[in-house]
């Protein structure tokens, strides 16, 4: 089948249809999909054990499923059958993180600043890897610089990593923009899932989860597009995985 490739970057990247593509217009998560997805992807690639763009789907199938070191190996696949991908794979650092191999993920995102230095929802990224290998302190003094702007509201959110404003504030300033309420919407999805990740990260799971669930439930996130769409599967697994901690 057809693939089709764009640029690479977290609001943006392969679109492979090789399947059904991630059903844009569902705001929930259907784990039988995505098992049967899996399978036929697995089924490809036991026909085709090198392609590329096999690995890339699957891997997100397998990351959506919460198989994190599954993810991670599928995407370190892809990289050592076509290294030009190495610096620019964002999705196998996230899942590197959730796999538990911070400091591989660190690294990652260090090598994606070099593709891209103005997209600070790398930073931010590479922050919380560092605050799960070194510590706080690590994390902040490391903290990326950057001289461009962004996109918003990643000015602000990055703010909020390095100490210079408040949740609150971040929330506020959406909140009162004069935008429209398609942007307004986009904007309080990257706001809640990053406030939700600082706080998780930080170990405070009771003022994480309010935001992460509040990212999950965005009426924009899971039908604009797919760098989107997988940070929208992201809030809704780290929401998921403090629910079952505080469970048990």
């Amino acid at each position: 089948m057809k693939a089709t490739t764009i640029a690479c970057g977290f609001a943006a990247l392969w679109i492979v249809l090789l399947i059904p593509p991630l059903h844009a217009d569902e705001p929930t998560f259907d784990p039988s999909q995505w098992q049967t997805r899996l399978e036929k992807l697995t089924t490809s690639l036991e026909a085709d054990p090198d392609d590329v763009n096999l690995h890339s789907s699957r891997g997100d199938a397998h990351f959506f499923l919460g198989q994190f070191d599954a993810a991670a190996s599928d995407y370190d696949r892809m990289v050592r059958l076509d290294d030009t991908q190495d610096a620019s794979h964002w999705r196998r650092g996230i899942a590197w993180f959730y796999a538990g191999e911070f400091e591989k993920a660190a690294g990652q995102f260090e090598r994606y600043h070099s593709f891209d230095n103005v997209d600070r929802e790398n930073g931010i990224w590479r922050y919380l890897c560092q605050v799960k290998a070194n510590g706080v302190e690590t994390a902040e003094q490391g903290l990326l610089k950057y001289e461009k702007d962004d996109r918003e509201p990643f000015g602000d959110v990055y703010r909020l990593f390095s100490g210079n404003i408040t949740p609150e504030k971040i929330l506020k300033r959406i909140e009162t923009a004069e935008i429209g309420d398609v942007e307004r919407e986009k904007r309080l999805f990257y706001a809640n899932l990053y406030i939700g990740l600082w706080h998780a990260v930080h170990d405070r799971p009771n003022e994480a989860q309010p935001h992460l669930l509040a990212a999950a439930s965005n009426a924009w996130a899971p039908s604009a597009g797919y760098g989107p769409q997988y940070m929208w599967h992201v809030g809704r697994l780290h929401h998921d995985i403090i629910t079952k901690e505080r469970n048990d």
